[in-house]
């Protein structure tokens, strides 16, 4: 079974929790929470009800989530499917626009040849690249700023 990371801010830092009541505010069951308490999450006494601190809950979810975190090196992007910072095959990327500040670098993965995207910051992205070599997209032309007929018009040139 895949492991689910909680959002540590569900959790009031100034209030008490009971196993029961930390199972219904992250929607798992008690032995969830009794399995945290093995794995690290303190209580206040080993005594019935055991009691958690709110403070204790999001510091234990917010270690959780940053002991796996992986950053990138400059031209590496995240594969999600190997679950590591990977070169692209062939040294390639495409950059595809997100919106005028900002886009997603697009390549395939040289070990499972599934695709990884890593979102870029377009000012940034010569420094995110690194060797990697960036296809941007090409401006497509508009048809008013186009000065020669088409074959198919009916508009007569005088």
């Amino acid at each position: 079974m895949k492991k689910r990371l909680h959002n540590p801010n569900l959790a009031k830092i100034h209030r008490n929790y009971t196993v029961e009541e930390a199972a219904g505010l992250y929607d798992v069951f008690k032995g969830t929470v009794r399995a945290w308490i093995k794995a690290g999450l303190p209580v206040l006494n080993d005594k019935r009800p055991m009691l958690i601190l709110g403070s204790d809950l999001v510091a234990f979810h917010q270690a959780r989530r940053t002991k796996n975190k992986q950053k990138c090196k400059p031209g590496e992007m995240y594969c999600v499917c190997c679950r590591a910072p990977r070169k692209p095959a062939g040294n390639m990327a495409e950059y595809q626009i997100i919106t005028e500040k900002t886009g997603n670098l697009v390549a395939i993965c040289p070990e499972c040849d599934k695709i990884m995207n890593r979102r870029v910051n377009f000012s940034k992205l010569a420094h995110v690249c690194g060797e990697i070599d960036i296809t941007l997209p090409q401006v497509l032309q508009h048809i008013i700023d186009n000065h020669q007929s088409s074959v198919n018009s009916d508009l007569k040139q005088e």
